[in-house]
C-alpha cells in the first residue's frame, strides 16, 4: 500500500483516484473546483479543495509524507509547471506530472517532475498499433525499442509446439503467455501445442515483432 496525492481532478485524475483506491492505496485528492470532489468521497482517504499554485495550500497538505504525488493538470500548463516545481521544493519524494506535448515534458522534467506521462498520446499510439495490423489484439510499449504484443499464431504454428515452431530462433522474440478465452497460461512450456483460437503474448524488439506480423497471413 502506498500513500498517494493527486492534484487535479479532470477525467484522468478521477480515474486515477478510483483505480489507486481500488488497489488498496491511501489517496488524497485536491482540486480548486469544489464541484469535482464529491463523487470521490467513497474512494479517497481525504478530499480537499484548494488552489495548489498557492504554496501555503501545498504546504498544508504535507506533500513530503506521500510516496507519490501526481500532478494531473492538462488544461493549464503554466499551473502544472508551477505546481510540479512547488511540490518538489516542498519535499515530495516522487512527482509524476501529466504532459500534453514533448516540449511540456521537457520543462516539467527540468522543474521537478521525476516522471511524465502522456495519456492522450499513449492511448492514441496504442490504438493506432492495434488497429493498423490485422493480427494484433493488444499492444503495450515497454520502452523505445521493446514491446509486448498480443497476436494470433501463424497458420504454420497451429498444431505444433512452441519448441517445434522455434519462434525465438526464427524471430528473436519470446512467448511468455497464452490467452485462451479468459484464461491466461503464464510462461507456457516448450511442449505447449498452439491452437487456432489461442492468443500469443510475445515480447521482444518492436522491429522483430513487426517482422513477424508482416509474415502472418
Amino acid at each position: 500500500m502506498k500513500s498517494v496525492l493527486i492534484i487535479g481532478l479532470g477525467r484522468f485524475g478521477h480515474h486515477l483516484c478510483i483505480d489507486m483506491a481500488n488497489r488498496g492505496n491511501e489517496v488524497m485528492v485536491i482540486d480548486k473546483d469544489e464541484k469535482k470532489t464529491p463523487d470521490l468521497l467513497e474512494y479517497a482517504t481525504a478530499v480537499r479543495v484548494g488552489d495548489c499554485t498557492n504554496e501555503e495550500v501545498l504546504r498544508s497538505l504535507g506533500v513530503g509524507n506521500f510516496d507519490l504525488c501526481f500532478v494531473c493538470i492538462g488544461s493549464n500548463f503554466q499551473s502544472s509547471l508551477e505546481i510540479t516545481s512547488l511540490v518538489k521544493e516542498l519535499g515530495a519524494k516522487h512527482v509524476v506530472s501529466k504532459a500534453n506535448r514533448d516540449i511540456h515534458a521537457k520543462f516539467l522534467l527540468r522543474n521537478g517532475a521525476d516522471e511524465v506521462f502522456y495519456p492522450d498520446r499513449d492511448i492514441a499510439e496504442r490504438l493506432a498499433v492495434k488497429y493498423s495490423a490485422n493480427h494484433v489484439f493488444d499492444y503495450f510499449e515497454l520502452s523505445k525499442d521493446y514491446s509486448i504484443f498480443e497476436i494470433q499464431p501463424k497458420a504454420a504454428w497451429i498444431g505444433r509446439t512452441i519448441e517445434e515452431a522455434d519462434i525465438r530462433a526464427n524471430y528473436h522474440i519470446n512467448v511468455f503467455g497464452i490467452k485462451k478465452n479468459t484464461e491466461v497460461v503464464v510462461l507456457p512450456r516448450a511442449d505447449y501445442v498452439m491452437h487456432e483460437k489461442d492468443h500469443l503474448l510475445v515480447v521482444g524488439l518492436t522491429k522483430d515483432i513487426d517482422r513477424l506480423l508482416a509474415s502472418i497471413k
